[in-house]
């Protein structure tokens, strides 16, 4: 697990609109780095909308939040368009980044274990600096977490 202070893992993975995109492109925002296993699955539906749904309070912020699975483009844009999400997704097709993050390991379903994403969110200060990061977490807490790690809700 990526340790609190540490500079983030950088990279460079291409988004749902086919350009490059770099985590020091955001340098002098604050992040919300997210992973999700596959795009417009229920789960990972309900996770991207609920950031959608908060996203109107954090518009006009220097605060960018950056989606991440392992699908490929195609999905990445049909789930952009059917949903209206508003915010960055970007492919790791070969998880390497989700591996770097933490985000990828043993994962146990309908009786069989399985290498994959691990649904985790990771809030990344101005200077690129980890402060906060949650392994394992349900699909409905992505939103609240941004909020609260962005200091714009109170910690309940």
């Amino acid at each position: 697990m990526l340790e609190k202070g540490t500079i983030a893992p950088e990279f460079t993975l291409t988004s749902d609109d086919g350009k490059g995109v770099s985590l020091s492109d955001f340098r002098g925002k604050k992040v919300i780095l997210y992973f999700y296993p596959e795009a417009d699955t229920p789960s990972c539906t309900t996770q991207a909308c609920a950031i959608r749904d908060v996203y109107p309070s954090i518009e006009g912020e220097d605060i960018a939040v950056i989606g991440i699975s392992p699908d490929p483009l195609e999905a990445l844009i049909k789930f952009r368009e059917k949903h209206n999400l508003p915010f960055v997704l970007l492919s790791d097709p070969d998880h390497k980044v989700a591996e770097a993050y933490g985000a990828w390991g043993e994962k146990k379903a309908s009786g069989k274990t399985y290498e994959g994403i691990i649904r985790s969110h990771f809030a990344i200060d101005e200077e690129g600096r980890l402060v906060d990061s949650r392994l394992r977490v349900k699909p409905e807490t992505t939103a609240d977490f941004l909020l609260i790690a962005l200091r714009l809700a109170p910690v309940s």
